[in-house]
């Protein structure tokens, strides 16, 4: 098992603070791991809604839960979501004699279904797969190449790797799609998955998939929204900035695990990803979501205009407006967009984060950055 320190300090702090907490994540990204660290899954405090002993446990759920003392874990909370007004009442007793940690595979579902029931007492943690500092630089290539997923990550073999996360992705299309409610057929949702591969870092367009699908736009945006949804597609909204410039308005489309998308583009090992015509959109996507989980903004966004300046990434961060690019090359020079995003934007910063072992300065407040950087930098 590789230890999680960042995840784990984060959710200790919010059990500590919070009478319910959700956490949030994939499905087979570690949660049940994490939880199980600190409630044992054969104590009378531990609740998997797959376990069908658990479930009868919970058939009368408030003779079940209201005894219990200490810390109350409850697994795949979206399949009992009449469990939330109960965990309402639970929570707000005073003396507290319990708080719960509730986990999800579904995050926005989950948030509709809580937010009334649970509305200023819930606190959400956000776990996606291993972060780069969770298995080291020096296994970069290897993280890249197979993704987050713990199982992905640990095979034995690029075989094994791409076997699994193959066999992963037809269990959520057949299998935990369905039974979050979604009824859209298995094989008409990969193959919009794989087509959405091919666009991966590119701006949504919604016309051009539903002629290659010979669907409507309508249901091109209730695909995508649906894998939105089971956390497995990341909808980058664009920010509008005040300015005298025409803007763009679509986001931009990325496949938030870089083992999955390779997984859809059929890349088996490094040497066929260096060759890949989509290598430098998969490392660039893969680098954005480095950054995203190191520094985890409440919103993040791109910006670009029709006459082609624009910026990777863009978020506020301990008071401060912050720009990134993600530049696959050895040593990335300034652009004209460069200079453009920092005035315009009024950023205190831009650093462009490149797969490369040195920092240098590109001008004032704009600094090429390794990727490395990421795991000795303050969050």
């Amino acid at each position: 098992m590789i230890d999680r320190p960042i995840e784990t300090a984060e959710l200790q702090r919010a059990l500590r603070r919070s009478r319910v907490v959700a956490l949030l994540g994939p499905r087979q990204s570690g949660k049940t791991t994490l939880a199980r660290q600190l409630v044992k899954p054969t104590s009378p405090n531990y609740f998997d809604l797959e376990d069908p002993q658990s479930l009868a446990r919970l058939a009368e759920p408030a003779l079940a839960l209201k005894p219990l003392r200490g810390l109350v874990v409850i697994d795949e909370i979206q399949r009992k979501p009449d469990l939330f007004p109960l965990l309402r009442v639970l929570a707000d007793r005073k003396p507290l004699p319990a708080r719960f940690l509730v986990l999800g595979s579904s995050a926005p579902e989950l948030l509709r279904q809580s937010s009334e029931s649970l509305a200023g007492r819930l606190e959400t943690v956000q776990l996606d797969g291993l972060r780069l500092v969770d298995v080291g630089l020096k296994n970069q290539p290897r993280h890249w190449l197979r993704g987050g997923f713990p199982l992905s990550y640990t095979a034995r073999s690029n075989v094994d790797s791409l076997r699994w996360r193959k066999q992963f992705l037809l269990t959520l299309l057949e299998r935990d799609l369905p039974q979050l409610g979604f009824t859209i057929p298995a094989a008409s949702l990969l193959r919009f998955w794989t087509m959405l591969a091919h666009y991966h870092g590119q701006l949504w367009n919604a016309a051009e998939l539903a002629r290659s699908l010979a669907v409507n736009e309508v249901t091109t945006r209730r695909y995508l929204d649906v894998l939105t949804d089971a956390l497995m597609i990341r909808q980058l909204q664009p920010w509008h900035e005040n300015v005298a410039k025409r803007q763009v308005k679509s986001p931009k489309i990325y496949l938030r695990d870089s083992g999955l998308l390779h997984a859809l583009l059929d890349i088996p090992d490094q040497l066929r990803l260096q060759l890949h015509p989509k290598v430098g959109a998969s490392w660039e996507g893969y680098a954005l979501e480095e950054t995203l989980k190191h520094f985890s903004p409440d919103n993040a966004y791109f910006w670009a205009t029709q006459n082609q300046a624009e910026l990777d990434l863009l978020f506020t961060h301990n008071g401060k407006r912050l720009g990134f690019e993600f530049k696959r090359s050895d040593a990335p020079t300034l652009t004209p967009s460069m200079r453009i995003a920092l005035s315009d934007l009024k950023l205190d910063s831009l650093t462009v984060i490149y797969p490369g072992d040195r920092t240098y300065p590109l001008a004032p407040h704009i600094t090429a950055q390794p990727l490395s950087y990421l795991l000795g930098t303050q969050r």
